[in-house]
């Protein structure tokens, strides 16, 4: 059975994404999937790094829990908007507390080279844009999914990362939006 952990990234329980998350979880619920979830906005942590790498910030009893659902699943699905080029503050915080050394990689002493402490999971990057993907793309080079999907996913050893866009969100029919919901059901179904 497929272990699925879905992330949501928005820090606005009325936005678009959270539809797109429920519609995600629908569809994987209806494939057989045993599913677990995050709300980012949810949890209680500092999202700061307040020392780096240098001395360890002790963490909180909720990225505690979501470090041991990201453990338990074999697949996770993030859904996020982009803002300014990047992942929303909260998310990002999520990520630099959370994804540690001796959690989600491991330097090896006296060399440049590190071991992926996640390798053997795939992911799912969903994510809403106020733009046409291409002129993200070509334009400003997808600096979130190079952020999410390369920087920090695979190089925990998370692959094959895909990505989902759903754009421009801004000004958008009903009707466009109800299409979108169903595509993503249908990825939840697939369990892509």
């Amino acid at each position: 059975m497929k272990k699925i952990l879905i992330i949501n990234g928005h820090p606005n329980s009325d936005s678009f994404n959270f539809g797109l998350f429920e519609a995600y979880k629908k569809g994987a619920l209806a494939s057989g999937a045993d599913i677990k979830e995050i709300v980012v906005k949810d949890l209680k942590f500092n999202p700061n790094l307040e020392f780096g790498y240098q001395k360890r910030t002790e963490l909180e009893p909720d990225l505690l829990d979501a470090w041991e659902k990201i453990k338990w699943a074999n697949h996770l699905v993030w859904v996020h908007p982009v803002w300014w080029g990047g992942l929303p503050a909260i998310t990002k915080g999520f990520i630099d507390r959370l994804f540690l050394p001796g959690f989600a990689f491991q330097y090896r002493e006296n060399s440049v080279w590190w071991d992926k402490l996640l390798a053997g999971r795939t992911a799912h990057i969903i994510t809403t844009l106020d733009q046409p993907s291409w002129y993200y793309w070509f334009a400003f080079g997808r600096p979130s999914v190079n952020q999410l999907k390369k920087s920090t996913l695979e190089f925990c050893g998370i692959k094959p990362v895909k990505v989902t866009y759903i754009g421009p969100i801004k000004n958008t029919e009903f009707s466009l939006r109800k299409k979108w919901l169903g595509k993503i059901e249908k990825l939840g179904e697939n369990l892509k």
